[in-house]
């Protein structure tokens, strides 16, 4: 089947490419994000592959149903950038990624945590300059911090683990206990309780209506002065200003993203030789504890081979007429 590939990088050609060689797919790939303007790139394939920051709004999803497009296909779990009520109504099946290495997203929160806790990235800065001074890189014990865990999913579930491995106290909120934390003794609250007792806030829920900026100004200050506030998860969840005035009042300690709410405009390209026009990503950026990473926490060689071998079998399994267990469709109310 005809597929095209957007958002498209050296890596995952390579791993699609060798995934492939198992499905015989004709993968035609595209550098461009899938948006309005770039639709008619999409014209004649009946399955559509796209990634995080690709845009299927009702209109993009109008022109690639005229254009014979069937399938889309998500490189990820999250589809909130997928209008799903419209694609239904168009007939068109969206299928995604729904767990592709959720060890390696867990361990990269916990990089973050180290690397904010020990100011590794500070302290690797001076010591090329040969500044040993240790003034301003003291961090505190891991064992005995309180960790507080939103979202116990897979991923969640196993940074829980993680975390309990370092002797640290786990609080969680999810509005459906996860049996697996229940068993490793992680003790759920409410979110007012976990935001006043947690040293440490890592976020692990997909983005909804309901999470939507669900750290806020007011989530903000129920938390214990000096928080350290990690988000792997998606851009939207965390107020960017509120996290702004809480690094000014030092009423967040230390602040770890991997996303961003507008990181469409930055992830995944090289802007080094250009001008950030997101003044408050730069702003972000002047902080000395605050540590961004470009959406790379999945990026290992097993998620990369997980997703294109995912990707590939929904597809086969839609082609061959067969319900798929991956397939996203819209909440019934």
């Amino acid at each position: 089947m005809k597929v095209a590939v957007f958002s498209t990088k050296v890596y995952d050609r390579r791993s699609l490419d060798e995934v492939n060689k198992g499905f015989q797919q004709e993968l035609c790939y595209f550098e461009a994000r899938l948006n309005s303007e770039t639709v008619t790139l999409a014209k004649g394939y009946p399955v559509v592959c796209v990634f995080v920051n690709d845009v299927l709004d009702q209109v993009t999803l109008e022109k690639l149903s005229e254009g014979g497009t069937k399938v889309i296909a998500l490189r990820c779990a999250g589809f909130n950038n997928v209008d799903l009520v419209t694609a239904e109504n168009l007939g068109i099946k969206v299928v995604r990624v729904p767990s592709y290495s959720p060890y390696a997203v867990a361990e990269h929160a916990l990089a973050l945590i180290l690397a904010l806790n020990r100011k590794i990235h500070r302290a690797h800065n001076r010591v090329r300059e040969n500044n040993f001074s240790l003034e301003g890189l003291l961090g505190f014990d891991l064992n005995g911090s309180v960790v507080g865990v939103i979202g116990t999913g897979k991923i969640g579930a196993i940074f829980a683990k993680i975390m309990q491995g370092f002797g640290c106290q786990v609080l969680a909120y999810d509005c459906f206990q996860n049996q697996t934390c229940l068993d490793l003794g992680v003790e759920y609250a409410n979110l007012k309780q976990l935001f006043e007792k947690s040293d440490i806030i890592s976020l692990h829920c997909p983005l909804t209506p309901e999470t939507y900026h669900l750290i806020n100004q007011e989530a903000i200050a129920h938390m214990k002065k000096g928080v350290m506030i990690i988000n792997t998860s998606r851009g939207a969840l965390v107020d960017a200003q509120a996290l702004i005035e809480g690094l000014k009042s030092e009423h967040i300690g230390y602040l770890g993203l991997d996303v961003y709410e507008e990181e469409s405009d930055l992830f995944f390209e090289d802007l080094s030789g250009k001008v950030l026009h997101d003044d408050v990503f730069a702003r972000l950026m002047t902080f000395s504890n605050v540590l961004v990473t470009g959406h790379q926490a999945f990026f290992t060689q097993e998620a990369l081979e997980n997703i294109a071998t995912t990707t590939l079998l929904n597809i086969q399994t839609l082609d061959e007429g067969l319900d798929c267990i991956n397939q996203v469709k819209p909440p019934r109310v």
